[in-house]
């Protein structure tokens, strides 16, 4: 009864007449999501995931990402980036230099061709107007608009000061969109150089569907772009509407992919995909997050953890098989639990660590610390968190008495959880990591480097600090493998946080749905899904 009325609102923008219902129905894509698009630019400070979704299908990029298979399922490639605005790129041998060569054939949705002035502009905002773009590219050395130059209206330069591996992949990111130029300067003002404003409300770009309705917080309806032809082979995105809706609550938008009057949904709760899939009318895609990990952190500044004895010893405390099927239902990857032999640990991050539940050894290394008898502390999480965190924080609490550890337990509110970790307040406490670049390097340069936000556990170690670095620029695979090993090892050896698992995107779509890749950004990528 509850989902009737939402069903109702949801289905209103198709409601036509006979046949051409049923065609319309066919050609049209429609996605429900518990959050909410807020924006149109992606760059702006605050913007949805939801709201990346829509713009990597609105704008393109110079480049894209290639896709590859993990397991059964297809994932994103970031090692495989394929020209998208430019039919090739060319980098040069002492990779300063990035070339790019537009397609001839590229138009805006109003018509106007796309030229190198465009991507000029575009990247230009990106690294110089106040937004989420600037510190994304930094990663990548793309700093400043000097770098950027037009060769030629269908050429178009990048020059770097090191050859640094990742300038390339992040200009496949969500941010690097090339924007209409002409269209936007016509809304800037002196106040807004960049036209941040109009463009929040506004898309003017060239990619495979342009934007029909757009009611923030609520509803996006997209309509495709018939000369976007970047679907293989060469041809126009598989539906001609997507719509893509709010549904706060997920049982309902369970209900909804399951009775058909929704296509796809991707945030279900663990319980609700578990009893879908039982029922087997739909199709599930479970894909690992291979970029993203949930970690048990400690704060290394703050004693008793600034001890790499006391986190070694909560290391071998945790009950990580009974966290895994309490949390999750056993529906992700764990990363505990492993083997490392000869070749170990992998050059990649997160990697599975060689720990177990092993009481005695925990014990053991609390003693070497000079804690014998243990100690007090708080144990965090995000109240956002708790379907999976509050399960795993009770069998945390359980299994560190067995130790002498007594575990309060905090639930904070997403505005305190967030002040708390900024400040470095927090000694104990579970989080989880993404990389939309998941090379080791930037793993470990953003989360284990530096006094930032990010660096939760706030490790400032030289040999993690200089191997980051090195790595970074190092255009050796064999060597950069080398290095990301290294890595590997020392962050274990020092054990500043656990890894202990990456959770599962369970992506549920009607049987004629086919196509999904899981992204970088964890969102439906539209431009890949057709209806069989």
């Amino acid at each position: 009864m509850r989902t009737g009325g939402l069903a109702a609102a949801f289905l209103a923008a198709l409601v036509v007449a006979g046949p051409a219902r049923a065609q319309s129905r066919a050609e049209t894509l429609r996605y429900v999501t518990g959050a909410a698009v807020n924006t149109l630019d992606p760059t702006m400070p605050g913007t949805t995931r939801e709201a990346f979704a829509i713009s990597l299908s609105t704008y393109d990029r110079l480049v894209t990402f290639g896709r590859k298979k993990l397991g059964d399922t297809w994932v994103f490639d970031l090692d495989a980036v394929r020209g998208e605005l430019a039919e090739r790129y060319e980098v040069s041998p002492d990779g300063l230099t990035l070339t790019f060569f537009l397609r001839k054939d590229a138009k805006f949705q109003d018509g106007t061709p796309v030229t190198a002035d465009d991507v000029k502009w575009s990247l230009d905002r990106a690294v110089s107007a106040k937004s989420l773009a600037g510190p994304q590219l930094l990663t990548g050395s793309l700093t400043s608009p000097d770098q950027f130059t037009v060769v030629d209206p269908h050429t178009f330069k990048v020059t770097l000061p090191k050859p640094d591996r990742l300038a390339l992949p992040n200009l496949a990111t969500v941010y690097a969109i090339v924007i209409n130029s002409k269209v936007a300067k016509s809304h800037a003002t002196a106040e807004d150089p960049w036209a941040q404003g109009w463009l929040k409300d506004h898309a003017v770009g060239s990619g495979a569907y342009g934007v029909d309705v757009f009611k923030p917080g609520e509803q996006v309806v997209l309509k495709r772009n018939a000369d976007w032809t970047g679907a293989a082979p060469d041809k126009p995105a598989g539906f001609k509407r997507i719509i893509a809706q709010t549904i706060p609550d997920p049982a309902t938008r369970a209900n909804l992919v399951e009775k058909g009057d929704a296509d796809i949904v991707i945030d279900l709760q663990a319980n609700d995909v578990l009893a879908l899939k039982e029922r087997a009318k739909l199709k599930v895609i479970a894909t690992p997050q291979f970029n993203a990990a949930t970690l048990i952190s400690f704060n290394t500044k703050m004693p008793p953890f600034d001890k790499v004895e006391v986190r070694q010893a909560l290391a071998y405390a945790l009950p990580y098989d009974a966290m895994f099927k309490a949390a999750l239902f056993g529906r992700g990857k764990p990363l505990f639990g492993a083997t490392w032999g000869e070749g170990d640990p992998a050059p990649v991050f997160p990697v599975a660590q060689p720990v177990t539940l092993d009481l005695a050894k925990a014990k053991a290394l609390l003693a070497k610390a000079g804690l014998p008898d243990g100690f007090s502390t708080t144990f965090s999480f995000n109240v956002g968190q708790a379907a999976t965190a509050e399960p795993m924080a009770a069998l945390i609490r359980e299994s560190l008495e067995k130790i002498g550890v007594k575990v309060e337990i905090q639930k904070l509110p997403d505005a305190q959880m967030s002040t708390q970790v900024s400040e470095k307040k927090l000694p104990f406490f579970t989080e989880g990591i993404v990389a939309w670049l998941p090379s080791p390097d930037y793993f470990y340069r953003n989360f284990y480097t530096g006094n930032q936000r990010w660096n939760y556990s706030s490790i400032d170690d030289p040999e993690i600090n200089e191997l980051a670095a090195k790595a970074r620029f190092e255009r050796d695979p064999a060597k950069y493998d080398d290095d990301a090993r290294a890595l590997n090892r020392r962050n274990f050896a020092l054990m500043p946080q656990i890894p202990i698992w990456q959770p599962n995107q369970d992506a549920v779509m009607a049987q004629s749905v086919e196509g999904y890749t899981y992204q970088f950004h964890r969102q439906v990528d539209y431009r890949d899904l057709s209806r069989k």
